[in-house]
């Protein structure tokens, strides 16, 4: 009768390590697929998009700055750097929901980004809204980037073979900060061109107290602003005044921690 228990027990056992296996197994094929066929869309978007780099127009406007720049600050070179321009003609043929291409210097994102009525459905659907759970980068439904708001929000998955914000935790190596070219976010919209300037990077424990796009007054903006600061890991001599205009980049660093990078308006072109 033991005998029968014991073997029982160890059948159980076998067939429940058996079924772990094969899900375990399911899923690394499911994530290569899907690996697979963003790779895929990339090469795709790559062959029909030309991502321009244009020298400063007539009506391109530099943010003013508040306080003093020092002369050795690389803010002075930064405003120098090309905006690039993206015709969105072919994108939004392929997915209407396209809203802008973002271009992160130091690292693997040059994408184009999407806006849907949630935060939810790009994490699980790629660029030509397939069922994929590599997802794709996508602005935060609140955002309107006709009118820019005092935040504006882009997420995507840190995948670990380093597509969509796989490439952002880059950010938090030596290598990237010691290069201060790295330090400028470069966007592209039906409505601008513009040209951001990074002053607080960090991996923090989840939370949702930097997912904020309005604010009730120029000082809870502000008190915002220098929380974003204070975070940082690195220091990028900048400053944020009421004025300015806050761009965020979020990912997931691991199960339980974030990857965020902000940056400032410092440039930009009307289309």
């Amino acid at each position: 009768m033991k005998l029968k228990r014991k073997n029982i027990i160890l059948l159980c056992i076998s067939l429940l390590s058996i079924i772990c296996i094969t899900i375990a197994i399911i899923r690394i094929i499911q994530w290569q697929n899907d690996n697979k066929h963003t790779k895929k869309m990339v090469d795709e978007i790559s062959q029909i998009v030309d991502v321009q780099e244009v020298t400063d127009p007539d009506d391109m406007e530099v943010v003013e700055q508040v306080e003093e720049v020092e002369e050795s600050n690389p803010y002075w070179d930064y405003i120098k750097m090309n905006l690039i321009h993206v015709d969105f003609g072919e994108l939004k043929n392929m997915n209407p929901s396209t809203v802008g291409w973002i271009q992160v210097n130091g690292t693997n994102i040059n994408y184009p980004f999407v806006q849907a009525n949630d935060n939810q459905y790009y994490l699980t659907h790629s660029f030509d809204k397939s069922y994929n759970s590599a997802g794709w980068v996508f602005l935060d439904y609140r955002n309107n980037l006709s009118t820019l708001d005092k935040n504006t929000i882009i997420y995507a998955h840190g995948r670990l073979d380093t597509t969509m914000f796989g490439s952002l935790k880059n950010i938090l190596s030596s290598g990237w900060l010691n290069n201060t070219n790295n330090y400028v976010i470069k966007l592209s919209t039906e409505y601008e061109n513009t040209l951001w300037q990074v002053f607080s990077v960090y991996h923090i424990a989840t939370t949702n107290d930097y997912i904020r796009t309005n604010f009730k007054n120029n000082q809870n903006f502000l008190d915002f602003a220098n929380m974003l600061m204070n975070r940082s890991t690195h220091n990028f001599n900048t400053t944020i005044n009421e004025n300015d205009h806050i761009l965020t980049l979020s990912t997931c660093y691991n199960d339980r921690e974030k990857v965020v990078l902000h940056a400032k308006l410092i440039k930009k072109e009307t289309r």
